[in-house]
């Protein structure tokens, strides 16, 4: 992330001014002296669109300062090319939908530093009423360094980034095709799902291939049974006598085809991951330096088919999954979100604000009116609201501050609270890259009485009282 200049307006928040500062702002940039400090003198803004991109420069820089240029890779090279010619040398444009990709790749393939920015941050600012006037305002507020720069990930993260985000939606469109097949069953009255919890485990998919190859007699098939299942091969058999019709086994048969499909597309994503996470570099190794391994020893479902526990402490150092409620896969959604290096954000608090975990206050008049629902990078912060909620049970000191958090927050607070707490974790993990040692559930639970005790005590000294134990 390029570093950040400071100016008049550093703590300026764009996107968080009311109308009325607004308008003075804009009348501010607009005067012939504003008053500010240049940042930036060699600025240009984009207006990015679908079919075409409106580009302006500084007046004294070209007899035509706003151009358009088509979204086509003939145009965007001219659009370098011209940026080039006004000597130009950073550009400023928002990250709308994902039409900015390539105008970025052709002015970073022409030297240029390219300042991508969220559109929140100069919505509706008045007087601005077309693509034109919405570029000079981005190279104005950039000429005077009142934007910041969006965080990105290397080139090579954002690479397994795409890769892991299409696997992701290959395991929840195989998880769609499930729901199908337990559809079709229950409507030949194949009660299957009452008998084997998850149609998806050993017996239900031998069960299920069986029937779409003709197997019909429900005792044959009960015979499938996975020894672990817990229902009798009678309870099973009981299930299976169903009406089958010919058109929903059809049905059942295409669904099957696409699932495995999904399946194998899941495996050629793997090979692709695991090929691209090899050529990560090597973090410093921490610890004894030995094999990560999976909390439970067994392979979950829809686990990648390599060894990720051990490419992830490869890559990033430390072994993650000491922490708990954070498995591989969630170090894994860290790894293709962030990257392994988090140097770019300043500290702890600035990660967990960019995740979006910490609300974001409201000012006016030098004065916090309210807090406001943080924004940020929604995926990543889901897997730590996920795993802060898997702390319910658990016999640690995360479980226990947990816990803790939601007697006196309730569940949605709490979530949020325990996923900004995990994250300022990982965030020293990977900054200082020391291993977490959890001190269990006792250790919090004693601290915690230890406060309780140390606020009555205060409090009873404000009213003069002084607390006894009892006997």
């Amino acid at each position: 992330m390029a570093k950040r200049q400071k100016s008049t307006y550093t703590r300026l928040r764009i996107g968080s001014l009311n109308r009325k500062e607004r308008r003075a702002l804009e009348r501010q940039l607009n005067a012939e002296h504003p008053g500010l400090a240049v940042v930036h003198p060699d600025a240009a803004g984009i207006d990015i669109g679908n079919e075409s991109h409106f580009v302006s420069v500084l007046a004294d820089r070209d007899q035509q300062p706003v151009r358009e240029f088509g979204s086509w890779s003939a145009e965007l090279r001219d659009m370098v090319a011209w940026l080039q010619a006004c000597q130009i040398r950073t550009v400023v444009m928002q990250s709308t939908g994902v039409y900015w990709i390539a105008v970025l790749e052709a002015l970073e393939q022409g030297g240029l530093e390219v300042y991508l920015v969220n559109a929140r941050a100069t919505k509706n600012v008045p007087g601005r009423k077309n693509d034109k006037e919405e570029s000079r305002w981005l190279m104005k507020l950039h000429t005077y360094g009142l934007l910041n720069n969006s965080f990105r990930p290397p080139e090579a993260i954002r690479g397994i980034r795409t890769l892991w985000r299409q696997r992701q939606r290959l395991v929840g469109q195989a998880a769609e095709t499930i729901q199908q097949m337990q559809k079709a069953l229950t409507t030949m009255n194949v009660q299957l799902a009452n008998s084997v919890s998850d149609i998806s485990g050993v017996t239900g998919m031998a069960i299920i291939r069986a029937i779409v190859k003709g197997e019909r007699d429900p005792w044959a098939l009960a015979k499938l049974r996975d020894r672990r299942i817990v229902a009798s091969e009678a309870e099973i058999a009981h299930s299976l006598e169903g009406n089958w019709k010919a058109e929903v086994l059809w049905e059942l048969k295409q669904v099957l085809e696409t699932y495995d499909h999904f399946q194998r597309q899941m495996v050629e994503c793997d090979l692709e991951v695991a090929r691209r996470m090899a050529a990560l570099p090597d973090a410093p190794q921490q610890g004894d330096g030995g094999e990560a391994k999976q909390k439970s020893g067994t392979r979950r479902k829809n686990q990648p088919r390599f060894d990720l526990a051990g490419e992830l402490k490869r890559i990033l150092g430390v072994d993650g999954t000491t922490i708990d409620g954070m498995d591989v896969l969630s170090w894994q959604m860290i790894l293709t979100e962030v990257g392994p290096d988090l140097r770019a954000f300043s500290t702890e608090n600035h990660f967990a604000a960019w995740l979006g975990l910490v609300p974001r206050p409201e000012i006016s008049g030098g004065k916090v009116i309210r807090y406001v629902r943080g924004e940020g990078s929604q995926r990543l912060a889901q897997a730590f609201r996920m795993a802060a909620q898997s702390l319910s049970r658990s016999d640690s000191y995360l479980g226990a501050r947990y816990r803790s958090l939601r007697g006196r927050l309730g569940g949605p607070k709490a979530n949020k609270a325990m996923a900004r707490y995990l994250a300022c974790i990982v965030y020293r993990l990977l900054t200082k890259g020391k291993e977490y040692v959890d001190r269990g559930a006792a250790h919090y639970e004693t601290k915690q009485r230890e406060r309780e005790l140390a606020s009555l005590t205060r409090r009873a000294a404000a009213q003069g009282m002084k607390l006894v134990p009892a006997l």
